[in-house]
């Protein structure tokens, strides 16, 4: 396997027989209206991994709603997959798994790799992201800030949320904290993954990955990029 197609979570399903209502996941007060995108999303995957006999299918995202208990937003979104039996493309089923740790949008991106590394052995040399449109700003910050070449990177954005200015506002301040703080090690970055990570779980891409440590622990030393398993 040579390349990682990424489908960033959002929510985490409820009832997978009310999948293209509301009822059928467990959201937030801003998430209302956006479950069929959720669909799309997985849908969207998918259909890029049958297109890619090399690649590796990861829906990203962990225990981040106490009302779902221990299911992830990874997890939710591969039995999302599952139960329309991967929309005509069973096959992919045997490439596609989860990513269940990550608790924001750069972890979406530095977990996945670590991910794909834990199932293939070496790092994708090729990345793609499933996301919303309006995100595809944050997700190019987030390449730079790890260093993945730009012309191995791509981010496929599918639809936006109904409220998309309310969406932008906040899109807006996420920005700004992660312009100020690429690695996501601020205090306010820390206390919003503390808050999610309910369960308290943690990773062990330490023990999987220890040749980026320094990117787990969020230091960005000078010569970084030149040392980066990716970087070539």
């Amino acid at each position: 396997m040579k390349s990682l197609i990424l489908v960033t979570g959002h929510a985490i399903p409820r009832r997978l027989d009310s999948l293209a209502s509301d009822e059928g996941w467990f959201l937030k007060h801003f998430q209302v209206g956006e479950a069929r995108s959720y669909i799309d999303h997985v849908r969207y995957g998918v259909l890029l991994a049958a297109g890619d006999e090399d690649c590796i299918l990861l829906f990203s995202g962990g225990q981040t709603d106490p009302q779902a208990g221990p299911r992830s937003e990874g997890q939710g979104y591969w039995l999302v997959a599952d139960h329309f039996d991967w929309f005509g493309h069973a096959y992919v089923k045997a490439r596609a798994s989860t990513e269940e740790f990550s608790m924001d949008s750069f972890e979406n991106l530095l977990f996945g790799l670590c991910r794909f590394k834990e199932l293939v052995g070496i790092y994708p040399e090729q990345l793609t992201v499933v996301g919303w449109n309006f995100k595809r700003e944050r997700f190019e910050m987030h390449r730079k800030a790890l260093c993945f070449p730009l012309h191995k990177f791509t981010y496929e954005g599918v639809g936006d949320p109904p409220d998309l200015a309310r969406n932008q506002h906040f899109e807006a301040l996420r920005r700004a904290m992660f312009e100020r703080d690429p690695f996501g090690q601020s205090e306010e970055a820390v206390r919003k993954k503390r808050e999610r990570n309910f369960s308290c779980r943690q990773h062990g891409y330490y023990r999987s990955c220890p040749e980026i440590a320094g990117l787990l622990d969020g230091r960005a030393e000078a010569s970084l990029a030149a040392r980066l398993p990716w970087s070539g």
